[in-house]
């Protein structure tokens, strides 16, 4: 199995006419996704390289079916775009774009919730989600993923850092570990889907036997991740927090990665995550040569 996203989920691209658009929709086609459909009103009726365009989310999930979007819109149009892929019957939302405001995010965020209980938004700024060998929506390399193997020890990745979602991938390729789904979920102060969302799901689901986390400086979201480790999860987990040697007050690489106050430290992090029983590496190859641990011991 895979969480969110599999071989049956069919995704309209908005932003598919734009270069990043266009450029990912069909790397993600060409990986086997279903990519049904783009949306731009000044060019429906037209089609790129044969996925058809149409003029609204809602026009594009009637004739299609579609059930996912992904949003490659630039970032003052990201509100509107996040609320016409909900009202146009859309369940799960990919929004690769960065830059959003924080006041848009946490508006969009609260009215999703609110208005549209069954929507889930992955991001914004994030490099997106792969079921590997099922769906890949977003920015991710699919040649850097092991699909997962029926009666293998497989596992389930959540990473905040975008890049580090990459090394995550490889690291466990490289063992030959097999992966049921790889979550990004970005790293701004509003994300739309939170470690504690991913971790309930791999929990909950058979396939997935180990997870792997990773996380980086600022916010409290690895904190209450490791609350909800030590009260809901049961599955073995190994964790890398980026960030180590970051100074306090200093941005490190977006607004989601900053110590203010003396809180969201790194150190804190790996204390809170290490004392729920989580298996937390120096780096990002140790959080890999841990998860081998485990597979090793599951397997055994």
């Amino acid at each position: 199995m895979a969480i969110f996203v599999d071989e049956n989920t069919k995704v309209i691209y908005q932003g598919l006419t734009g270069s990043q658009g266009r450029y990912y929709g069909l790397l993600n086609r060409d990986y086997g996704t279903q990519v049904v459909g783009g949306t731009n009103p000044k060019k429906a009726g037209t089609d790129v390289d044969g996925i058809p365009v149409f003029a609204s989310v809602a026009e594009a999930v009637a004739e299609t079916g579609a059930n996912a979007s992904c949003i490659f819109i630039p970032a003052a149009g990201v509100k509107a775009a996040v609320m016409e892929a909900a009202e146009g019957g859309v369940e799960f939302i990919v929004c690769i774009t960065e830059g959003v405001p924080a006041h848009d995010e946490a508006w969009f965020f609260n009215k999703l919730r609110r208005d549209f209980p069954n929507v889930r938004l992955l991001g914004p700024n994030c490099p997106g989600i792969i079921s590997p060998g099922k769906c890949n929506i977003g920015i991710t390399a699919g040649h850097i993923a092991k699909e997962a193997e029926p009666g293998a020890i497989n596992v389930g990745i959540v990473s905040r850092s975008g890049t580090l979602t990459y090394q995550a991938l490889y690291e466990l390729k490289l063992q030959g570990i097999g992966v049921t789904t790889c979550v990004g979920i970005g790293g701004d102060p509003v994300p739309g889907t939170s470690f504690i969302d991913c971790l309930q799901a791999f929990e909950a689901d058979p396939d997935t036997h180990a997870i792997m986390m990773i996380g980086e400086i600022g916010g409290s979201a690895e904190e209450e991740a490791a609350e909800f480790i030590r009260s809901s999860v049961t599955k073995p987990l190994s964790a890398y927090i980026a960030g180590q040697t970051a100074p306090a007050g200093k941005k490190m690489g977006h607004a989601g990665a900053i110590v203010s106050g003396g809180k969201g430290t790194a150190a804190a992090k790996m204390e809170a995550l290490t004392a729920a029983g989580v298996r937390v590496g120096a780096n990002p190859t140790e959080a890999g040569e841990l998860m081998v641990e485990i597979v090793k011991e599951l397997s055994a």
